[in-house]
């Protein structure tokens, strides 16, 4: 006579022990996640003395590629490159608080689709995306970007952030990064020593240095540097900000 056997269901121990796994490997991901997300935060106070090094740079020392840069500081350079770049790139620099408001509704304004909106960037804005974020454009990136703008004006002195900036940025198609090492580049000298002229010619060649050249300039990029060098002229008192406090 056979006795059929009955299956037991598995204890209760064993049932809550893929459940706990599967809850402390979320934790832990939304732990990590918000690492990620406030280190930025608590890494810009220290910039106030500490120089910095973009997400660009790093990259490109993983990745086993050449980075020159040479951290100079703001009070050392010509003072026609904060002036002229502060003219290309943000004429409001000195007055927002690390977002132009006012430009945005101007560009909302003009356009139909707001995706083109994306490309309103103020210096400050560059700033973290360089320190902390990724190139391109994206909705994605920029809801990054804008908080960490305010937290940068409202962290570091005005000066500070164009000082940075123009360190950080890169100037050069094959790892110039910052002031200095981009006119080394192009014009085989410090960045102190440049003219008005060739200021213009590095803040031309900003949005792409890798299509545009201030050594080898092209049409395009001598007509933009006449048009900045003009503007930074003009418009140097906007400029007031960046002078280092004595």
């Amino acid at each position: 006579m056979t006795v059929a056997t009955q299956t037991r269901p598995p204890p209760a121990r064993q049932q809550r022990r893929p459940r706990r796994w599967l809850s402390r490997l979320l934790w832990g991901a939304v732990v990590i996640l918000l690492v990620v997300l406030l280190l930025p935060y608590l890494l810009v106070p220290l910039y106030r003395v500490v120089n910095p090094v973009s997400t660009l740079m790093l990259w490109r020392w993983a990745t086993g590629r050449p980075v020159e840069r040479s951290f100079v500081s703001i009070d050392r350079m010509a003072p026609a490159l904060p002036a002229t770049v502060i003219a290309s790139e943000d004429g409001r620099f000195c007055s927002h608080r690390g977002v132009d408001w006012q430009e945005i509704r101007e560009r909302l304004d003009e356009i139909d689709d707001v995706s083109e909106a994306r490309g309103v960037s103020t210096i400050t804005q560059q700033t973290a995306k360089n320190l902390f974020l990724w190139p391109g454009r994206s909705f994605v990136r920029k809801a990054l970007e804008f908080p960490l703008a305010l937290w940068i004006d409202v962290v570091l002195p005005k000066w500070r952030v164009l000082e940075i900036y123009l360190n950080v940025a890169e100037w050069g198609p094959r790892g110039q990064f910052g002031a200095e090492a981009g006119s080394r580049y192009a014009f085989n000298k410090s960045v102190r020593l440049i003219s008005a002229r060739e200021a213009a010619l590095l803040a031309a060649v900003l949005p792409n240095p890798k299509r545009r050249s201030a050594k080898q300039p092209g049409p395009a990029v001598r007509r933009l540097a006449g048009i900045y060098e003009t503007r930074g002229a003009a418009q140097a008192a906007l400029a007031f900000c960046a002078k280092v406090p004595r």
